[in-house]
């Protein structure tokens, strides 16, 4: 069996959104939180990574969000590794609500293993592996193959573009933009998007509406710097009658490099009834250039 390492965190005011709800992005921290705890909690803490000049980074990240927390909830997180190969390893991580054990959310993350200096991939030595999961059989069993993160679609003439210099704030330890602040740049883009289109926050919560995330499938490709300038292009693809896939495309403007991407699927919701509800048509309509396929 697996290490599983369990924590519990309050909900703070200033993770809440517009909705009253834990923003998205925090719950990427809640995830990073107990990530370090659960390493440190096998003897290989931030101190020792430093010792061995090595570090890890997120490759790839999903998240699947089941019920919203509020202010006053606590959030119970359990993580494990699962899954190791060469240079790579996928932790999982379960999230309730301690007050009714109630699915918050769900999510994994492909880490890999590099150079601290070099930032180059290097194998994970096998005293960590088996300090992760220290059955032998369990863990040459789950070198599960990696599947090819889906190729975004085209992009449409109606697609909006976001500019972002990367601030101070944005940078962690590593010395470059925190994970969580990818989602976060997203996060922004898709909401001038929307308002640019005449769908400011305001008019669609007059509408008895809103709009929340559901999933998150993000890839991480390069990192990005204190000082460099982002672009973040956005679009909308698979529609259906309560859900949308919005695609997120981040590049350094500099090189037109790929940074990070995402397939995230949003909902739409009554907000009196906190149930599914169809996209309205008038807004539906507004946002027809945006899609990467014809409308049905």
């Amino acid at each position: 069996m697996p290490n599983i390492h369990r924590i519990a965190l309050p909900v703070r005011s200033y993770e809440c959104d517009f909705y009253g709800h834990v923003n998205q992005v925090n719950y990427l921290r809640y995830m990073q939180e107990a990530a370090i705890g659960a390493s440190a909690a096998v003897g290989y803490e931030e101190a020792r990574y430093r010792q061995l000049g090595t570090i890890w980074f997120i490759r790839e990240l999903e998240i699947e969000y089941f019920s919203p927390l509020k202010l006053g909830d606590t959030v119970h997180i359990a993580t494990w590794v699962g899954d190791f190969r060469r240079v790579r390893s996928r932790r999982f991580y379960e999230m309730t609500r301690t007050s009714d054990n109630a699915p918050v959310a769900r999510a994994n993350v492909d880490w890999i293993y590099l150079d601290r200096e070099t930032e180059t991939p290097i194998q994970v030595p096998e005293e960590m592996a088996a300090a992760f999961v220290p059955d032998d059989a369990e863990r040459a069993q789950t070198a599960a193959h990696r599947p090819k993160f889906p190729e975004a679609p085209p992009i449409p003439n109606g697609a909006f573009t976001m500019k972002r210099r990367v601030e101070w704030r944005d940078i962690d330890s590593a010395q470059h933009v925190n994970n969580a602040n990818y989602l976060a740049f997203m996060e922004e883009s898709s909401v001038e998007a929307t308002a640019a289109r005449n769908w400011p926050f305001q008019r669609i919560q007059s509408r008895g509406i809103g709009i929340m995330a559901r999933k998150h499938q993000i890839e991480y490709r390069l990192q990005a710097a204190l000082g460099e300038e982002l672009k973040v292009t956005t679009y909308l693809a698979e529609p259906r009658r309560s859900t949308v896939t919005r695609i997120y495309l981040i590049h350094r403007i500099s090189d037109n490099a790929l940074i990070a991407q995402s397939r995230s699927q949003f909902m739409c919701v009554n907000l009196e009834r906190g149930t599914l509800m169809h996209f309205p048509e008038d807004f539906v309509s507004d946002f027809a250039d945006s899609f990467a396929e014809n409308l049905p």
